[in-house]
Parts: structure tokens; C-alpha cells; sequence
């Protein structure tokens, strides 16, 4: 009985975590109706940053210029970005000023369309595409269908992987 009771307790222990990582492959309505803060001022929704890159292979960093692990992983984007230049990045910033934000693209000399999340990593936005981690990455495909939702910075030889596989 004993051995029944844990083969059970293992194998609903298996199902119940299988369940809860499941890839997603389009975005919520919510998220897609957030608004974003552009470089310049303007606050553009979700949906039309993602319009503006279809067609394209789309790599979504979200991060911020006061996160450690985002700053360590720069050098192994700015590779990512090298070896895949005909990809699209776009960076949504988790920072709490606009100062912040602005300084640590520059800084950091980062390379791709910017926005900042109104309302950081607690906010509607971060809670619509389920961001607990970040560096979080995203990788879109051409057809506007999301082909990797959750990668973080240990993740850079799947990132790599899945880019390659898209072309």
C-alpha cells in the first residue's frame, strides 16, 4: 500500500507541475491592451508594439537598469544580437523613473526599440505576461506567435536555439 500511496503522490506531484509551466503562444487581451511609455513621452499599447514587428523574429527583454542580473546578462545579449542581427529586440523596461530608464540604455548601449512599463514589476502590465523573474525574455516568431514565453538569463543557449530554428 505503501508504495501505491507513492507512485500516486509522485505521479499527481508530476501533473500538477506539468500543468503550471505550460508555454503560452499569443498574449492575453489584457496584456495586449496595456500601454507602455515610448522613449519620447507617448504611450502606445502592447498590441501596437507587437503590430509594428510582425513579420519579423521579435526578442522582448524585459528588465530594469537597477537589476543586477539584467546588467550581467548584457554582454550575452549584445552576442544574441550580433549572431542574430536580422531579428528584432525590444527592451520594456521594469525601472521607477523615466531617468533611471533613460540612463541605463545608454549606459549600457543597448540597441533595440525601448519602453518602459507604467507601473514596474507589480503592476498590470508585468502581472498580464506573468513576469516573477527578470531578465525575462520572449521570442516571437514572424507570424506573431510566441515560440519561447519564459527564458531568463540562464536560458541564453535556448534563446539561441530557437532564434536558429525561426530562420
Amino acid at each position: 500500500m505503501k508504495k501505491i500511496t507513492s507512485i500516486f503522490i509522485i505521479l499527481f506531484s508530476f501533473l500538477a507541475c506539468s500543468g503550471s509551466h505550460t508555454e503560452k503562444t499569443s498574449f492575453s487581451p489584457e496584456a495586449l491592451k496595456e500601454t507602455l511609455l515610448t522613449r519620447e513621452g507617448n504611450q502606445v499599447t502592447f498590441e501596437s508594439i507587437l503590430k509594428a514587428n510582425e513579420g519579423k523574429t521579435t526578442v522582448i527583454e524585459i528588465w530594469a537598469s537597477w537589476c543586477g542580473d539584467c546588467i550581467g546578462a548584457m554582454p550575452k545579449l549584445k552576442e544574441l544580437q550580433a549572431k542574430h542581427p536580422d531579428v528584432n529586440y525590444v527592451f520594456i523596461s521594469m525601472d521607477k523613473s523615466d531617468g533611471a530608464w533613460q540612463n541605463g540604455i545608454k549606459t549600457h548601449k543597448i540597441k533595440g526599440a525601448h519602453y518602459m512599463a507604467n507601473d514596474q514589476m507589480k503592476g498590470k502590465f508585468a502581472k498580464a505576461v506573468d513576469v516573477d523573474w527578470i531578465p525575462r525574455y520572449i521570442i516571437i516568431d514572424k507570424t506573431g506567435k510566441i515560440v519561447l514565453y519564459r527564458a531568463i538569463e540562464t536560458d541564453f543557449d535556448l534563446i539561441d536555439k530557437t532564434i536558429t530554428e525561426l530562420k
